[in-house]
């Protein structure tokens, strides 16, 4: 378990970030999601696209550099590279809606083995909508989640989702502070790991029975671990 939930989150932004190409049209969720800004590299040219109507989103300013015109989708401060642009509403949900967004990073409450993905309501809590996630999801030619692997120390990652679905089937890839999941047509595929957790503590920490392959790839190294109960009991 990685219990510092600050750690935590820069450990999934940064692996989201290694998953993105040159040359992308990315939308970040509000969230963990946002942070991915701050660790793409810079030999990487990737148009972060924001709903609210930005293409060529850029990192978090600098404490006292915030401007109160250039903000992300959740209203938290942001930059524009220098490339970037404002766009309306409307351009940006054709964007969307049209198919041209090459990767959508957002947060979940919930996902499951088929790829579900439940991220925009708790019954009885008041909410304020769904906002983009729906088109989003539906819109995107790969859709990733990046969360915490636990909520108040209960799985998320599920058999089947318990709440209100945002998509259906939609999900390729699951990111969190303990390792990295493929959803595939056979089940959720466990690719890689943190080095400072197990193959046994992730599957106790996940409802859902993960495929586990021979070798796990091992979280931002280059390194690789014999999957093993002896060596991860």
């Amino acid at each position: 378990m990685i219990n510092d939930k600050k750690l935590a989150k820069e450990i999934i932004a940064k692996r989201v970030a290694e998953e993105l190409e040159s040359g992308q049209l990315v939308n970040l969720g509000i969230g963990i999601p946002t942070l991915v800004a701050n660790y793409i590299p810079a030999d990487k040219e990737i148009f972060i696209e924001s709903e609210n109507g930005i293409v060529g989103m850029g990192s978090a300013p600098a404490p006292g550099n915030e401007d109160n015109d250039i903000t992300d989708a959740g209203g938290q401060y942001t930059t524009i590279v220098q490339s970037g642009s404002f766009i309306d509403s409307s351009t940006s949900f054709s964007l969307i809606r049209g198919g041209h967004v090459d990767v959508t990073v957002l947060g979940a409450l919930e996902v499951d083995e088929h790829g579900n993905l439940s991220n925009w309501i708790i019954p009885s809590k008041l909410v304020p909508g769904m906002g983009g996630a729906m088109d989003l999801v539906t819109g995107s030619k790969k859709v990733i989640v990046a969360m915490q692997h636990t909520g108040k120390g209960k799985p998320k990652i599920l058999k089947k989702c318990r709440l209100p679905l945002t998509a259906k089937s939609k999900v390729n890839l699951i990111v969190t502070e303990l390792c990295v999941i493929e959803v595939t047509d056979r089940g959720l595929l466990l690719k890689e790991i943190n080095k400072e957790t197990t193959i046994n503590e992730v599957q106790s920490l996940t409802e859902a029975e993960l495929i586990i392959p021979e070798y796990v790839k091992v979280m931002l190294t280059n390194y690789y671990i014999y999957t093993s109960t002896e060596k991860h009991a």
